[in-house]
């Protein structure tokens, strides 16, 4: 009995080896380091502290690169953008002028189709002189092109909104007292022709009524048939426009000037 059994003092002596034995284990590993780095494979402190200086180092120059070319005033980027600036500023300068055209132009025939805005608009007479016309639409503050024609000369209005067609109407006929003269208006495809005597509208006639006795070219110019620069081509024609009062007088002094004798105008 006495011979198995192991004594405190044994165990002690056996782990004491054993720790020494360990021990002796973890110098050769660190002697093992050491040596690596004297064979050069792995990084000292001080090869680490270079190496993590130059990567810092390059990290900033990579970081301001960016921002310089993005904020610096000769940075490539900033030339381009003020470039394609400028190019897109010179394209819209014509952009809103076809805009506008297009705009004006859906605008008018809206208000044509709602009736608001006449397509056409003509006055016609028993005048033999488109001039002498044009001298009484200036003097009525009336802007028409007067076209001649052996049936008489027709005005036809610029004005085309609301009730004007007809203000002019009765103007002309209220400063040329005794003379009548027929309004013909299109509004939304419908024929109006309206008789004007002393500025009061009198009896109106059916169309087809007025253009066989019109000038042919009226029934074409209001039912929208052929354009009013068409009909200008190959006929003389006056532009109230083209007169001032004075001038408008001196027409006026021009076609009675030989008819004083019977006073008429001619």
């Amino acid at each position: 009995m006495a011979d198995d059994t192991t004594t405190p003092g044994d165990r002690d002596d056996s782990g004491l080896s054993g720790g020494a034995g360990e021990s002796g284990n973890f110098g050769d590993s660190g002697n093992s380091d050491n040596s690596g780095n004297e064979d050069g494979l792995h990084f000292n402190d001080a090869d680490l502290d270079a190496a993590m200086a130059d990567f810092e180092r390059e990290f900033d120059q990579s970081q301001a690169s960016p921002n310089q070319g993005s904020q610096g005033p000769d940075s490539g980027f900033g030339q381009d953008d003020t470039l394609f600036a400028g190019d897109s500023t010179g394209e819209s300068t014509d952009q809103p002028e076809t805009q506008q055209s297009i705009e004006a132009s859906f605008d008018d025939e809206l208000q044509g189709l709602l009736g608001n805005k006449a397509k056409a608009a003509a006055i016609i007479t028993r005048l033999t002189s488109a001039e002498l016309l044009a001298a009484f639409c200036q003097l009525s503050d009336i802007s028409a092109v007067c076209i001649d024609d052996p049936q008489g000369a027709v005005a036809v209005l610029r004005n085309l909104d609301g009730d004007s067609p007809e203000a002019a109407a009765k103007d002309l006929t209220t400063v040329v007292s005794g003379m009548p003269a027929i309004l013909t208006v299109n509004r939304a495809d419908k024929l109006e022709a309206t008789l004007f005597l002393q500025g009061q509208a009198g009896e109106q006639f059916a169309p087809p009524i007025l253009f066989a006795s019109a000038a042919p070219f009226v029934e074409d110019l209001m039912l929208g048939i052929t354009p009013l620069e068409d009909i200008l081509s190959d006929r003389k024609s006056f532009d109230s426009a083209d007169l001032d009062h004075d001038g408008a007088l001196a027409v006026l002094a021009k076609h009675t000037r030989f008819g004083r004798g019977n006073s008429s105008i001619s």
